[in-house]
């Protein structure tokens, strides 16, 4: 009963500030929104030149599908030779298509012309998804032409995709978003909570109080989880009716799994609080430990990417494990028999933490 009254504290004292609350409840939505937008890994639009130096007529039916595709826009078309290197540092194209006849004379009757990629390799993803791109168009046209004569390819290549038919990259990026909003609100609440008692002077009071460590331990947490898990809702419902995600999974393992993964950070929060003497050195170190949970979680890249001696890092970041189930429940629809060593993990991390704040908690508060 004890403490009831600490957490409706607490959330009376986040309620008062107006300005927290836009944060806490709006701003998740604008921001999913727009990272949404803007974490796409899709490639559309890719500036290109078309240099057409071939006498063929594929040449220039080539050129007309990259010019009807929405994933090149074509900025300078030319029939003449050049040294065109100078257009990629110049930042007009990020590829250059040249259409040759062979030079080879035995061969200068041949039914497609040589085909040249100039590719600006500075932005390497755009770069080779571009090329893939080109090379799907030529690979289209080859087989429609060969359709068209009656022939085909002895062995041809259907992938099927599967969870992700459209390969939409939003699809792999937002439920993971939704984590990593989980992680911000809930990080920036909780370690900033016990150093504003110690600035406002008001710690002695609360440690006069009935409750004994364990209490005031939950008493701080307990706020966090409970507005940790209604903007995990309103992240859930943008990625899903603004962005048409799927959600093929059950809600229940996700809302387990997220629970585990909220005791695990709002530990590490409210160590953070117990070391830091002032508001702005919590704020420092919870930033500084949110890059680093984002870099190492498999967000933007996969684990697997991540060269050995820092792997360590990998496996002790709680997020990395919660990206993980989030997207097996969104995308895959699995249950708990597909993603229970992932939960382990997240459980063992969360206990290990849990253990290690409260105990710095219980020192911290018998000084």
């Amino acid at each position: 009963m004890k403490l009831r009254y600490l957490v409706k504290k607490e959330l009376i004292e986040v309620m008062r500030q107006k300005e927290l609350l836009f944060l806490m409840f709006v701003s998740p939505v604008i921001q999913i929104v727009i990272l949404g937008y803007v974490v796409s890994t899709d490639i559309r639009h890719v500036p290109v030149g078309l240099v057409n130096l071939s006498r063929n007529q594929v040449a220039e039916r080539v050129s007309e599908r990259v010019r009807r595709s929405p994933l090149f826009a074509v900025r300078f078309e030319s029939r003449r030779s050049a040294d065109y290197l100078d257009l990629l540092k110049q930042g007009r194209a990020k590829a250059i298509i040249v259409f040759r006849d062979p030079l080879d004379r035995k061969r200068s009757a041949a039914t497609y012309p040589e085909v040249q990629v100039l590719m600006d390799g500075i932005d390497s993803n755009t770069a080779m998804v571009a090329a893939g791109y080109f090379n799907g168009i030529i690979k289209g046209y080859i087989l429609d032409d060969l359709a068209r004569r009656g022939r085909g390819l002895p062995v041809a290549g259907r992938p099927l995709f599967r969870f992700n038919p459209q390969l939409r990259s939003i699809n792999y990026m937002g439920p993971g978003i939704v984590g990593f909003l989980l992680t911000i609100i809930t990080m920036f609440l909780t370690s900033a909570s016990l150093v504003r008692e110690k600035e406002q002077q008001t710690m002695d009071t609360l440690l006069m109080s009935r409750l004994n460590s364990l209490e005031i331990y939950l008493g701080k947490a307990l706020p966090a989880v409970l507005i940790g898990l209604i903007d995990m809702v309103i992240g859930l419902l943008v990625v899903i009716l603004w962005f048409g995600i799927p959600f093929r999974g059950s809600l229940f393992f996700l809302f387990l799994a997220s629970l585990v993964y909220l005791a695990a950070i709002l530990s590490y929060a409210l160590l953070i609080s117990v070391l830091s003497a002032t508001t702005q050195q919590s704020m420092f170190f919870a930033w500084f430990s949110l890059i680093l949970f984002l870099l190492m979680s498999g967000f933007f890249t996969p684990v697997a990417n991540i060269p050995q001696p820092l792997r360590l890092l990998a496996d002790i970041n709680p997020l990395r494990y919660l990206i993980q189930i989030i997207r097996e429940i969104f995308l895959k629809g699995n249950g708990i028999a597909h993603f229970w060593k992932d939960l382990l993990a997240l459980a063992g991390i969360a206990a290990s933490l849990v253990s290690v704040s409260l105990l710095n908690f219980k020192r911290f508060i018998s000084r």
